[in-house]
């Protein structure tokens, strides 16, 4: 069976870390692994989401809609943005976090209100403040590793498997402030 996997955010969040690390772990399972990552002026705070495909043989990482089995999240709106994309009976891991696209900085727009109710209605959501967490661990750029451990919690890979992949991916002077923040996600 082949599982397929949505990495959403803007750039700068560390999605494609957090889809390397996913993709290490799986590997190191050994599933088959698809990864196509797309990137939407992720220099400028723009859309950036990346499709991880794993399972016994993979032949294409694209996914399309209705046919993810999880989402996740790094942001609410990219969120939201990605819901038509999940499965009937997925789920959708998301960070609250509200990151101001440039049209709603530039005041061209508003920020849509209540997105985490309204993503709670029409999923299987499992939402938390990832960025507190990080700002825990004691790196706000650890968003992304605090996501990686909440995902690791509901997925049926051993611990260990994930924490190989996290010293394997993550440089050596980061690593500390990793481990405590994919912990901090995994005992969520």
């Amino acid at each position: 069976m082949t599982k397929s996997i949505m990495i959403v955010g803007v750039g700068g969040q560390g999605t494609l870390l957090a889809s390397r690390i996913l993709g290490n772990t799986v590997i190191r399972e050994g599933y088959d692994v698809k990864v196509s990552e797309v990137h939407g002026m992720s220099q400028r705070g723009g859309s950036v989401v990346t499709y991880v495909k794993y399972g016994e043989k993979v032949y294409s990482p694209t996914i399309d809609k209705g046919e993810a089995d999880l989402i996740l999240a790094f942001e609410i709106l990219e969120a939201a943005r990605a819901l038509p994309f999940l499965k009937n009976d997925g789920t959708m891991i998301a960070n609250t976090q509200e990151i101001n696209p440039m049209p709603v900085i530039t005041g061209a727009a508003k920020y849509p209100e209540n997105l985490a109710d309204k993503l709670d209605k029409q999923s299987k959501l499992v939402k938390l403040d990832a960025l507190s967490l990080a700002r825990e661990a004691g790196n706000i750029k650890t968003v992304n590793v605090v996501l990686i451990g909440v995902l690791a919690k509901n997925s049926e890979i051993p611990y260990e498997k994930w924490i190989e992949s996290l010293k394997e991916t993550v440089p050596e002077k980061l690593l500390d402030v990793n481990l405590k923040a994919f912990d901090l996600g995994y005992n969520l």
